[in-house]
């Protein structure tokens, strides 16, 4: 399997012979038909039927239809090739990725105009996001063969260019702007010295990828890495002299679905969908054989043969993902002291037990295994990718957990960690040390659950934690991680309200607001920051709790007391006589439908969609919860 596996997207199952006739049938699929387009969404389809799913969402977002669980969101899409194919593509695969996508396109080759004029097309849209489609032939970067001073001057004009659209749309749009790395042309000058040659096209690429890179890192704008999608499938296949020449497209449109798949990774990591946890069968997926019959020294793993260093690979992909934040688990239908055996005895095995949050070795059905590993995480089955060997197993798990990602894997294993990675389930638009030691989050709350069983009540499980609550107000530091909580919180998200990075940042220094960036630590560790609240002033002395929300990894332990405490610690401070919070109804945040009323808030008013209104005076008292305070960040005289 060379580039077909990414072209043909070989991770995603085959789409049906009937599925021109599923599009159609959307339109009869319910109030809310986001589910059905996710499911049509998850096969691999081609440009075709991209355009047949795209123009029954259009349609039925036309309609009026909600199209939830598919997280709305709005792109402007600017370029200097033809952008029409790439708009269906676009809109269909973001569906694959949790995304609802509405795409304002730009005219050809209008960037400068849309960025800087505020009455543009695109700046009139509002975008969350541009992209910014343009390649070499582009960007005031031209050959500059022996002339260092020419080549160096193209890069930086380059680099200038794009930075007056990205400063453009942020001023008049709001929007975030997602660049795309350039993709070498196979063509050389000089042949292998091309690179150390100032001024060809080659070098130019290079150094322009390379400025590039550097003036996107610590802003909130995004990275496309076209450059290195090019390679992957070969730059002689990405480049089309006919396809450009004839239609002015930019790459080969036999790599359109791969192209609006990266896209929409983005995209779907934007909006906090991307997958958290990594769920591994055993037997001929991390190693060969079937350890039930063959036994621990029976079984294929280690160096030397051929087939055991392939199931090394998947083991050595499974770790590089828990060194950045991925959860492993296991779901396997074996014994399970026979299962951990092999974990624990076979000297060749890189996963060890200590790297599983949770291990669910038994006979049940592989589904019911992965519901309860999400459940023991306190994740969402959507959070999960199930990598098996077997075929059968595979249908199952997709047709009693369609939210679950499955990949499609090759008969040879030395393939499936390849797969694993090309299908990019794991996405990330930002890394942070709290990411790198999510894993260890997971796991310890895994270990929380098991004492939970093992103590005699509540109140003694809750203070065998020795839990402290740090509360800060946003701040730089912990901008990141606020924005990205508040685009992937669902459950426990009592408003589901989204804003970008850049939203943070104005609240930050907004003083009329009140903010809070929340992290719990207890004698397992740092579980990290876990709660945000946005607080906004409303009418007659009153707080209105613009955006409340917790990680699920803390339910139960009385956090949304204690963060409540602080709110009316602060409200008093300031004069503020009450509080209004809301509660807006989602298919996900049914959990904290009676957040308000546990908390002693009164109600003041239900909307026909469910939507509800309370509002609790300041000078209520809420009991404490078992752990200490600290404080840090806020004007403590006021306090």
């Amino acid at each position: 399997m060379s580039a077909g596996l990414y072209t043909n997207l070989a991770w995603l199952p085959r789409p049906p012979g009937d599925f021109r006739q599923r599009c159609r049938g959307l339109v009869d699929s319910g109030p809310s038909p986001g589910e059905a387009i996710m499911h049509l969404a998850g096969y691999a389809l081609d440009e075709s039927q991209l355009r047949q799913l795209a123009a029954r969402i259009e349609m039925l977002r036309a309609e009026g239809r909600s199209l939830a669980p598919l997280a709305p969101l709005r792109l402007g899409l600017l370029g200097n090739a033809t952008l029409e194919p790439l708009v269906p593509a676009l809109i269909a695969t973001a569906a694959r990725h949790g995304v609802d996508l509405e795409c304002t396109k730009a005219d050809y080759a209008q960037t400068l105009q849309e960025a800087l004029s505020p009455d543009s097309l695109t700046n009139r849209a509002k975008p969350d996001a541009v992209l910014l489609a343009l390649d070499h032939r582009g960007l005031p970067l031209r050959a500059a063969i022996h002339d260092p001073q020419a080549a160096s001057s193209g890069v930086a004009d380059s680099i200038a260019f794009l930075e007056s659209l990205r400063r453009g749309f942020r001023t008049h749009a709001g929007a975030l702007s997602i660049l795309q790395t350039l993709p070498a042309l196979p063509e050389s000058t000089f042949g292998s010295l091309d690179r150390s040659v100032p001024g060809t096209l080659r070098s130019l690429a290079a150094t322009f990828n390379a400025a590039l890179v550097e003036s996107v890192k610590d802003t909130q704008d995004l990275l496309f890495d076209v450059a290195a999608l090019a390679q992957t499938v070969g730059l002689a296949n990405w480049h089309s002299p006919s396809q450009w020449n004839i239609g002015k497209f930019a790459f080969d449109a036999q790599f359109l679905p791969l192209y609006a798949d990266h896209v929409g990774r983005i995209l779907g990591a934007l909006r906090g969908k991307s997958r958290k946890c990594l769920v591994l069968d055993l037997d001929n997926t991390v190693w060969g054989g079937v350890i039930g019959d063959d036994g621990l020294e029976g079984i294929v793993i280690g160096q030397g043969d051929a087939t055991g260093e392939a199931y090394l690979d998947v083991q050595r992909a499974a770790l590089d993902l828990r060194d950045r934040g991925i959860v492993l688990a296991v779901s396997s239908k074996n014994a399970d002291d026979i299962a951990r055996s092999a974990f624990r005895q076979h000297p060749e095995m890189l996963l060890r037990e200590n790297h599983i949050a949770v291990f669910q070795a038994n006979w049940n059905d592989k589904a019911t295994n992965i519901t309860a590993i999400a459940t023991e995480l306190s994740l969402g089955v959507e959070s999960m990718v199930f990598l098996d060997d077997n075929p059968a197993e595979r249908a199952l798990v997709r047709k009693m957990l369609p939210q679950v990602a499955v990949p499609e894997l090759p008969e040879d294993p030395a393939l499936y960690a390849r797969t694993l990675a090309a299908a990019g389930y794991f996405e990330t638009i930002a890394f942070s040390e709290e990411d790198r030691k999510r894993a260890d989050f997971y796991q310890d709350n895994a270990r929380r659950v098991i004492l939970q069983t093992q103590a005699g009540d509540i109140d003694s499980y809750l203070a065998s934690l020795e839990m402290k609550i740090v509360f800060r107000p946003f701040d730089a530091t912990g901008r990141s991680r606020i924005a990205q909580l508040i685009n992937k919180s669902n459950q426990f998200n009592l408003t589901t309200r989204r804003y970008s990075e850049a939203d943070v940042a104005v609240f930050e220094a907004d003083p009329k607001l009140f903010t809070l960036q929340v992290r719990l630590i207890d004698s397992f560790g740092d579980n990290g920051m876990i709660s945000v609240v946005i607080c906004r002033p409303g009418t007659k002395s009153a707080w209105e709790i613009d955006t409340w929300l917790m990680s699920c990894r803390v339910l139960g332990r009385r956090v949304e007391q204690m963060v409540l405490r602080e709110i009316l610690t602060h409200a008093r401070a300031r004069g503020i006589e009450k509080l209004v919070g809301r509660y807006l109804p989602t298919e996900k945040n049914v959990l904290v439908r009676d957040h308000y009323a546990k908390l002693g808030f009164r109600l003041l008013d239900t909307a026909p969609n469910g939507a509800t209104t309370w509002e609790l005076k300041t000078s209520a008292e809420i009991a404490p919860a078992p752990m200490s305070v600290d404080r840090d960040g806020f004007d403590l005289v006021a306090v």
